[in-house]
């Protein structure tokens, strides 16, 4: 114990060099535990969203691209599908529930979904449907339920008169004033993407696209090209129906049987009257899962290395001092202290020192994580849980802790060997 402690005082008494030698590594420290929550966080926020669905379908074209905006709400369909050919899938005798959604609209950044009934019935997230934490699903013309995240960030209540704009995002570029809608209903929390988005009814989706490209002014035309052109049967075929729209930009579905998923894929990927698309969630999120390995691996390795730096820096740190500290160490030795006593000592403070910068890197993750959350929240649609992954956080801490040990026995190795050859000689 009197190691201890005087490894702790002699830390002290260089307190600024230990200081930047704990704050080094514990920046490393921080960034790899932060990952391993973000990548939980993604995997889970994404596997609460996809429970309970057999396949998505959506117009012919990448299944990532139909999985991120028909279920995450990013990007945007490239075509639509027609309503007709939606029913004829829907009433084929395998399925068991459909949720229809149209895409491509916004409210203040906040994706707008369009849907009908069939969502807060079928829709589940961890196995449980949505719920209301006030008001009810959409009756009338011209309401919007919003999710709970939309209604927090943006102080709305029931009644909340709110404007949508086409395009997404920040790429909006025409607010559908002349249509405005009210809130009659706020979810409760779900985890996943829903509770970052504004749902109204696809009848009410396809009613403000009536003539909205008159809306736009001439000069806009050409520098939107792009969306009009995702938009075309809503601005120049669009015929208003009171209880079905005209398209569709995909559907999620739920089938009677988990045996027949790869059939019933195959029957939508041969579909006669247009060309359509199925995919299986968990497989797409498992090739979504690969790409973003190859980011989260490249995070991993430059931590790898911060913690190599740290490490590194805390071995020069110890090196530098050693022969200002001979003095110190004599003193030692005419106090009775033995050489393996003066080995301990310098292989301690190395210890200490990667001790603490863990503990300052469990300390710093959790500040950060409140500061990256509602932005990777905002933007995508992942909620990130502050939770603790024993495993890994032990595994980590005995690594940068092997890893000091290591580095450590240089300069107490050294420190023994001028411990035997100084005895109590003090050179000045």
């Amino acid at each position: 114990m009197s190691s201890l402690r005087l490894s702790l005082r002699s830390m002290w008494n260089r307190s600024l060099a230990s200081a930047l030698t704990i704050f080094s590594i514990a920046l490393s420290v921080t960034l790899l535990l932060s990952i391993d929550r973000i990548r939980d966080g993604v995997k889970s926020s994404f596997e609460q969203t996809l429970s309970g669905m057999d396949l998505v379908v959506g117009p012919r074209g990448g299944s990532l691209q139909v999985l991120l905006y028909s279920v995450f709400h990013i990007g945007s369909p490239n075509n639509n599908i027609r309503w007709q050919s939606y029913e004829a899938i829907r009433s084929h005798p395998e399925v068991a529930w459909t949720i229809p959604m149209s895409v491509g609209d916004s409210h203040r950044s906040f994706p707008v979904v369009g849907t009908d009934e069939s969502f807060f019935k079928f829709f589940k997230a961890a196995g449980h449907t949505v719920s209301f934490s006030a008001g009810q699903a959409f009756a009338q013309k011209f309401e919007a339920v919003l999710g709970y995240d939309v209604a927090q960030e943006l102080h709305y209540t029931l009644g909340q008169k709110l404007v949508l704009s086409h395009g997404m995002g920040e790429a909006s570029f025409h607010d559908h004033e002349d249509k405005p809608f009210h809130v009659v209903g706020i979810l409760n929390k779900t985890g996943t993407p829903a509770d970052r988005t504004v749902h109204i009814s696809l009848v009410d989706l396809d009613a403000i696209h009536e003539e909205w490209h008159e809306a736009v002014p001439s000069n806009q035309h050409e520098e939107h090209e792009h969306e009009e052109h995702e938009h075309e049967h809503h601005a120049t075929e669009h015929v208003h129906a009171e209880d079905s729209p005209r398209f569709i930009s995909a559907f999620l579905v739920g089938l009677k049987s988990k045996l027949g998923v790869l059939s019933f894929q195959r029957m939508v990927n041969e579909y006669a009257q247009e060309p359509l698309m199925a995919i299986v969630p968990g497989l797409t999120f498992t090739e979504l899962l690969s790409l973003i390995s190859t980011a989260d691996a490249a995070l991993f390795v430059i931590s790898i290395f911060v913690i190599f730096a740290g490490i590194i820096g805390m071995l020069a740190s110890l090196l530098t001092t050693l022969e200002g500290r001979r003095r110190e160490i004599s003193i030692l030795r005419a106090l009775g202290a033995s050489p393996f006593h003066i080995f301990r000592l310098f292989l301690s403070e190395a210890i200490f020192l990667a001790l603490g910068a863990y503990l300052l890197g469990y300390a710093l993750m959790y500040p950060l994580l409140h500061l990256l959350g509602p932005v990777l929240a905002h933007r995508y649609g992942f909620n990130i849980s502050l939770h603790f992954n024993l495993a890994y956080d032990l595994t980590l801490l005995g690594a940068v802790l092997l890893l000091a040990f290591l580095a450590g026995i240089i300069p107490a190795l050294r420190a023994y060997r001028r411990s035997l050859a100084d005895g109590l000689t003090i050179r000045i």
